[in-house]
C-alpha cells in the first residue's frame, strides 16, 4: 500500500478533527432534548435529528478542506462521494444512538480515513466526557493530545474485554451470546459499551485489553482502528489473517492476549435461541 504522506496525513487529521469537534457540538446541543426518534428498518437501528445533524457537521467542515478526489461513505447519507479512489472516509456522526436517546453516556463522533482499504487516520470525539481520540499512521495516538499506549496485560484472567451485539441477533445464529459467556469465565469481566467507537478507543489508551465483535460497517471501526494500532495494538480478522474492513468483524487487543482470544474465538460455537416472535 502506498500511504499518504505524512504533511498530508497530518493536514487531514486536523481538519477531521474540526469536523469531529463541530459535529460533537450538534450532538451536546440536542442531549436530552430530541424531538425525533425512527427506525432504520431494522428493529433497534435507531436515527434521530441529532445523528443528522451531526452527519451534517461533519460534511461541512470535510467538504470545505478535502480534496475533490477523497470518497466520502457515511452512515445516514450513503456514499456522498464515490471518485474511484484510493482513499476513502468512513463516518459515523453518532456511534451508540440507542445510548444516546436513552442519554446513556457512551456514544461519539467517529471519522476514519481508509487507504486502499487500510485505516490510516481516525478521529473519535465522545462530545459527552469532551474525550478527543486521534491518530494517523506514524504520527502516534493521543488522548486530549496526550500520547496513549495500549495497556501491558498479558493474561486472559487478568483481563477486561469488551464487545457489542448485533441488530439481527436474535434472527441469526451467528452471534456472540456464547463467546460473551466464555470469555467472561475467563476473564475479569466483559463489558458491553454499545459503541463500537469508543470500545476501541479505549482499548487504543488501555482503559480494556481487548474486544471483538461482528455486525459491523466501515463507520463503525474504520478510525478506530487507526487509532488502536497507532497505540501498539494489533487488530486482525478474528483467526488472526489480515483484517477486511467490509467483513462486519474484527479482534482489537493490546498484542499481548491476541493470540489467546484468537484460538478462544476459534473454539466457541455459536448460542442458537429459540426465536422470540
Amino acid at each position: 500500500m502506498s500511504l499518504p504522506a505524512e504533511s498530508d496525513l497530518q493536514r487531514w487529521l486536523d481538519s477531521a478533527t474540526e469536523a469531529a469537534l463541530a459535529a460533537g457540538a450538534v450532538l451536546q446541543h440536542h442531549w436530552g432534548n430530541l424531538t425525533t426518534i425512527d427506525e432504520k428498518g431494522r428493529s433497534g437501528d435507531l436515527v434521530t435529528e441529532a445523528d443528522r445533524g451531526a452527519e451534517a457537521a461533519v460534511m461541512a467542515v470535510l467538504e470545505r478542506h478535502l480534496p475533490a478526489d477523497h470518497g466520502i461513505l457515511a452512515e445516514e447519507s450513503g456514499v456522498i462521494r464515490d471518485r474511484g479512489t484510493d482513499l476513502l472516509w468512513a463516518i459515523d456522526p453518532l456511534d451508540g444512538t440507542t445510548n444516546y436517546t436513552h442519554q446513556y453516556p457512551f456514544c461519539a463522533v467517529s471519522i476514519g480515513l481508509l487507504a486502499e482499504g487500510e485505516p490510516v487516520l481516525g478521529v473519535i470525539y465522545d462530545p459527552i466526557h469532551r474525550d478527543l481520540f486521534r491518530a494517523a499512521r506514524g504520527l502516534g495516538a493521543t488522548l486530549n493530545r496526550s500520547p496513549i499506549r495500549v495497556s501491558t496485560t498479558d493474561q486472559l484472567a487478568q483481563s477486561l474485554l469488551v464487545t457489542g451485539f448485533a441488530y439481527d441477533r436474535r434472527e441469526t445464529p451467528d452471534n456472540n451470546y456464547a463467546e460473551f459467556c466464555h470469555f467472561t469465565h475467563l476473564t475479569q469481566g466483559v463489558r458491553r459499551g454499545g459503541s463500537a467507537a469508543i470500545d476501541l478507543a479505549y482499548v487504543a489508551c488501555g482503559r480494556l485489553d481487548g474486544y471483538w465483535e461482528r455486525g459491523l460497517s466501515p463507520w463503525d471501526i474504520a478510525a478506530g482502528i487507526a487509532i488502536v494500532q497507532e497505540a501498539g495494538g494489533q487488530v486482525t480478522a478474528y483467526d488472526s489473517s489480515p483484517l477486511d474492513v467490509m467483513s462486519g468483524r474484527l479482534l482489537a487487543t493490546n498484542g499481548q492476549i491476541h493470540r489467546a482470544m484468537s484460538q478462544t474465538l476459534g473454539k466457541v460455537q455459536p448460542l442458537v435461541l429459540p426465536s422470540l416472535t
